[in-house]
């Protein structure tokens, strides 16, 4: 069974998780520890808001893999 995501509530959640938390972004990208696991747990918090519910396991894979992605290039400038 495959699950369709919808990219705009996805995308939201990743750019709400970024603006509300510049300072660890910035740790993120200077890769001090626990800066990972504070964004990807914002991200899912931001998402869940987003949709209005939980998130199943492959549309929580979905948004790290959106956050890990955006994070990235931000990096790269």
């Amino acid at each position: 069974m495959s699950v369709e995501f919808d990219a705009d509530p996805l995308r939201r959640a990743v750019e709400e998780t970024i603006a509300a938390h510049p300072e660890v972004v910035q740790r993120w990208i200077e890769n001090q520890p626990g800066a990972w696991g504070f964004l990807a747990g914002q991200g899912v918090l931001a998402y869940r808001r987003t949709l209005g519910r939980r998130l199943a396991d492959a549309e929580r894979r979905a948004l790290w893999h959106a956050l890990w992605m955006r994070l990235e290039a931000l990096r790269a400038g």
